[in-house]
C-alpha cells in the first residue's frame, strides 16, 4: 500500500527551474513518494496532515536532488568544463538523503541513539574476599560482585 507523500508536485516544481514535461510530472510523484518512504524510514510515520514543514523542506530537497540528477552521474563534461557530485555509491539514480538530513530526521522524531559505555566506581580499590568494596568517606563497605561470579 502507497503512502502518501508529504509533498506536492507544485511543491517540487516551484524548487526547479525548468518546467516539467508529462514523463517528468510523472517521475516527479514517485520521486515524492521515495522521499517521503525514506523520510518515514529514518524518521517515523508522521501525518501527512500534521508532518513537520522541516521534514516537508527535506523531502523536497531529496526528489529536487533526484529530478536534477535522475540517472545519479558522479561527472558531467561539456568541452574544458566539469561538474562533479560526491560519491552517491548506492544511492545514485534514486532520491537521498545525506548523513546530515538523515541525523536531523532522526532527531525531530526523536530517535536519539543510545550509547552504553564501560564504566568503574570511583576511587574503588581491589575488593577484598567478603564482596564488597569501601566507600568514598568510611562507613559500610558496598557489595561489589566479581565478573566471574555471574557467569553460568
Amino acid at each position: 500500500m502507497e503512502m502518501e507523500p508529504y509533498a506536492t508536485i507544485k511543491e517540487l516544481t516551484g524548487r526547479l527551474d525548468w518546467t516539467l514535461d508529462d514523463d517528468e510530472l510523472r517521475i516527479a510523484g514517485t520521486a515524492l513518494v521515495d522521499a517521503s518512504d525514506l523520510a518515514r524510514g529514518y524518521g517515523r510515520n508522521w501525518p501527512v496532515a500534521t508532518v513537520p514543514a522541516l521534514v516537508r523542506t527535506l523531502v523536497l530537497r531529496s526528489a529536487a536532488r533526484y529530478m536534477r540528477n535522475p540517472d545519479g552521474y558522479v561527472t558531467s563534461r561539456a568541452g574544458d568544463e566539469a561538474l562533479t557530485w560526491s560519491d552517491l555509491g548506492a544511492e545514485a539514480g534514486t532520491p537521498y538523503f545525506t548523513r546530515p538530513e538523515k541525523a536531523l530526521l532522526a532527531r525531530l522524531a526523536g530517535n536519539h541513539r543510545l550509547t552504553s559505555v564501560p564504566a568503574t566506581a570511583w576511587q574503588t580499590k581491589a575488593r577484598p574476599d567478603d564482596g564488597t568494596v569501601p566507600v568514598a568517606g568510611g562507613g559500610k563497605h558496598f557489595p561489589m560482585f566479581h565478573p566471574e561470579e555471574h557467569q553460568r
